[in-house]
């Protein structure tokens, strides 16, 4: 494939909740003075879709309520709108709503992107879960928040705004191969 189109794009995805409830870890504080994290009694959740491309560390993401085949698909044509005309190869894992007729759908009418799937139970792979840890620890760890609206919008606002290097290209020999293609 990158033979025939070396303007490929590699992409990889994955969602990850997002609750009011801080999550806590470290922090310095002053002696005799232990740091207060408020505790949220709610269930309110909100989900984000995000993508990582893998040459260039851009995140693309986006906020849901819900994570079902239909916002999946939404994911997808935000990702073919945010690359045109050029072939997308996206690695993602083997979740329920990352199949069904909207996939297909998607697929059928844009065959310039390829589903490559993760291998089962390995988040380890995911490159994008590396992501969610970078911006969990600046964002939603140890956060004052009091509305989750507000801590979503500086979470999405964070995933979309940064950058993320990534090595998993050169890990998997495709930056050592590709020049030779150009």
């Amino acid at each position: 494939m990158v033979q025939e189109a070396p303007d490929t794009v590699f992409l990889a995805e994955d969602e990850a909740g997002l609750y009011l409830q801080a999550t806590t870890c470290y922090v310095w504080s002053p002696t005799g003075q232990t740091p207060i994290v408020r505790a949220d009694p709610g269930r309110a959740k909100t989900h984000f879709y995000g993508t990582l491309n893998l040459q260039t560390g851009q995140e693309i993401a986006m906020c849901s309520d819900l994570m079902n085949a239909e916002v999946s698909a939404q994911h997808l044509e935000m990702l073919l709108d945010a690359n045109p005309d050029v072939p997308i190869v996206l690695l993602w894992d083997r979740a329920p709503w990352h199949r069904g007729q909207p996939i297909d759908n998607v697929l059928k009418e844009h065959p310039r992107l390829e589903i490559i799937f993760f291998p089962t139970a390995s988040p380890d792979l995911n490159p994008q879960e590396h992501v969610w840890k970078a911006v969990r620890k600046e964002v939603s760890h140890n956060h004052l928040e009091a509305r989750l609206p507000k801590l979503a919008e500086r979470f999405l606002t964070k995933l979309n705004s940064s950058t993320f290097k990534s090595s998993f290209l050169d890990k998997y020999g495709y930056t050592a191969i590709c020049p030779m293609f150009n």
